[in-house]
């Protein structure tokens, strides 16, 4: 065979790889309002930065006359390129070969991708859209959906790995983006559950449709399982595209500083008055963020999941950093299980990859009643001391106004290592609150008094004068420094500043027994 016979030749092999399971079937998927795994992976990466590894690789079985059913690729596509210049790894399932189902041979190229990756240092995007496992291979592909579990949790802390779930991810296929660290979920054609809407019917007898059960909306409202979600495709990608804005290349590096025009030293009257002088009066802490951070941007992860408590990435001079905040807007910002979980594994992430963690607490304490003890709040609110004790990037606490009883200590408490820790004058520091503090402490006094309730009131002013404000734990050294609300920004750039350098570290052991 001549030479330009063997390019031809090449050049018909690429192009075949390139149309996956053909024409009829990429006008099938673009029916459905869904785009294909190339045409994907061409929306999340940067322009012709795209490098495809195991174009032509074909899977082995031969049972089921799946010898004479072979396409290149085999419902793969695998590879690397850039977002905003960095490298990543990319995979993304073909659903218009063989349903994008699991071989092992698909799975051996993500093992390749995910283990390339590691090996270099970069992050891993997963794009889902799959039918499960391919059920001609049998064990075959449960074996090697194993195979990617294993490499997740490996890799899990080494390089962020993030999940786009673009379409079906059912049965064993949903716990490899649970293994991520972000999962991006699309509105309407995508969905994820162990099992689907039949078996569900048969035995809980059940009527639920697939995005009843396992749809965007239902993970990032209820299970709280998608971090993110969007009405379509184009947006989901920009999404993980802005997310690369706030993170690392790895646990060896930090986040990108991005320079821009917002002063460090730049002073917001308003915030002297967004905290109500009726403690019991909401607001919103999502303000407060935006007045603070760098040019007003704050990118919220899981903003539809307990939201009494925020999460998520912003810039304070450049830097990137990790917020979690309680929210008083909704449920008094009080802490249960959901919220706990939530800001638990936000601060596992943020320690994992150098990212420093800023906590603005307005906490009344925990949710009470049988509902949360019977979920183990005990448990999941212990997720959170966990997180935070074991932290060790720099940690900062903003207190603006409630941080009573174990909730305090909760919130990035000194006693957790926190590093450094403000309060507004509006901040109230103490065991419960002054009313719950004064119905114990003067019982007898109020019990013997002529106008109990008028003696009740008497009291929860004079505890409120003397403990619920910010200079008791000053004069303890449990808060560093009160401060005036306007200058909260300059003060957070500054302790950044300071800790830099920081340097903590944790008891030599295999791993810690988080209670899970």
């Amino acid at each position: 065979m001549s030479r330009e016979r063997k390019i031809l030749e090449l050049k018909e092999k690429i192009d075949k790889a390139q149309r996956g399971g053909g024409d009829i079937a990429i006008d099938k998927q673009h029916s459905r309002g869904k785009f294909t795994a190339r045409e994907r992976i061409d929306l999340l990466l940067d322009k012709k930065s795209f490098e495809e590894i195991d174009m032509f690789r074909l899977h082995e079985c031969s049972d089921f006359d799946m010898q004479k059913k072979k396409i290149l690729g085999d419902g793969m596509v695998t590879g690397y390129g850039t977002i905003h210049g960095r490298l990543v790894f990319v995979y993304a399932f073909d659903f218009t070969v063989f349903g994008g189902s699991l071989s092992k041979t698909v799975a051996d190229k993500v093992v390749k991708v995910l283990e390339k990756a590691a090996k270099v240092g970069a992050p891993v995007i997963g794009i889902n859209d799959s039918g499960g496992a391919r059920i001609q291979e049998g064990v075959d592909s449960l074996a090697g959906y194993t195979e990617i579990f294993l490499r997740n949790v490996l890799y899990s802390g080494v390089v962020p790995q993030i999940s786009a779930v673009v379409g079906p991810c059912a049965g064993g296929a949903v716990y490899s983006p649970a293994l991520t660290d972000f999962v991006f979920m699309v509105r309407k054609t995508a969905y994820m559950f162990l099992t689907g809407p039949k078996i569900v019917r048969t035995v809980t007898h059940e009527d639920v449709t697939a995005d009843q059960l396992g749809g965007a909306d239902i993970h990032a409202t209820k299970s709280g399982i998608a971090h993110f979600t969007y009405d379509d495709e184009k947006s989901l990608f920009e999404g993980i595209r802005k997310l690369f804005n706030y993170i690392p290349q790895n646990n060896m590096e930090e986040a990108p500083i991005i320079p821009n025009q917002d002063p460090p030293d730049r002073i917001d009257e308003d915030l002297n008055y967004l905290v109500p002088d009726n403690p019991n009066k909401p607001y919103d802490m999502k303000e407060i963020l935006e007045r603070i951070l760098d040019n007003g941007e704050f990118f919220e992860v899981q903003s539809l999941f307990a939201p009494n408590i925020i999460i998520g990435f912003g810039r304070l001079n450049g830097r990137s950093v990790g917020i979690v905040a309680n929210q008083p807007k909704y449920l008094a910002g009080v802490l249960d299980s959901n919220s706990s979980n939530k800001a638990a594994r936000f601060v596992r992430f943020c320690d994992a990859f150098n990212i420093p963690i800023i906590t603005f607490e307005d906490v009344p304490g925990f949710m009470p009643g049988t509902v949360q003890e019977y979920n183990g709040i005990i448990k999941h609110g212990a997720k959170m001391l966990y997180a935070y004790a074991e932290a060790t990037v720099p940690k900062i606490t903003v207190i603006t106004r409630k941080g009573y009883g174990g909730a305090f200590c909760v919130m990035n408490s000194k006693q957790l290592r926190g590093d450094y820790s403000y309060a507004w004058p509006s901040s109230e520091i103490a065991v419960m609150g002054p009313q719950g503090a004064s119905e114990i402490i003067f019982s007898k006094e109020i019990k013997a008094a002529e106008n109990p309730k008028e003696k009740l009131r008497e009291k929860i002013e004079e505890y409120r004068d003397k403990f619920a404000n910010p200079y008791v734990a000053a004069a303890k050294g449990y808060v560093d420094e009160v401060i005036e609300p306007k200058i909260t920004r300059y003060k957070l750039i500054k302790a950044l500043e300071m800790l830099a350098n920081k340097r903590d570290e944790n008891p030599p052991k295999k791993h810690g027994n988080i209670p899970l």
